[in-house]
């Protein structure tokens, strides 16, 4: 009784493998470039924080910053998984 669900089970199993998610297939001028989006960016007014990130552990070569300074977004260079964060305050003018 066992082998006979375990074998129902695993013809189920590849039978839905065979059937795919059901979606098509996206040719390359289908795809968005998200290099070229103008997506409007969140306001950030009253933030002041910034993630720097570094090549390595040492943390002594900056490859990129992350963050906002009192509305203005700030990003260039890549992101890794050595990192210093800083926040402060914003003053009202």
């Amino acid at each position: 009784m066992q082998a006979r669900k375990l074998i129902g089970s695993g013809l189920l199993a590849v039978g839905l493998m065979l059937a795919g998610c059901g979606g098509s297939v996206l040719d390359e001028t289908q795809v968005a470039d998200l290099s070229v989006r103008e997506d409007e960016l969140p306001d950030c007014s009253g933030q002041d924080y910034e993630y720097e990130y570094y090549s390595d552990a040492t943390k002594t070569t900056l490859v990129g910053t992350r963050g906002c300074s009192c509305g203005v977004w700030v990003r260039w260079g890549t992101i890794t998984s050595y990192y210093n964060y800083s926040s402060g305050g914003c003053f009202a003018q």
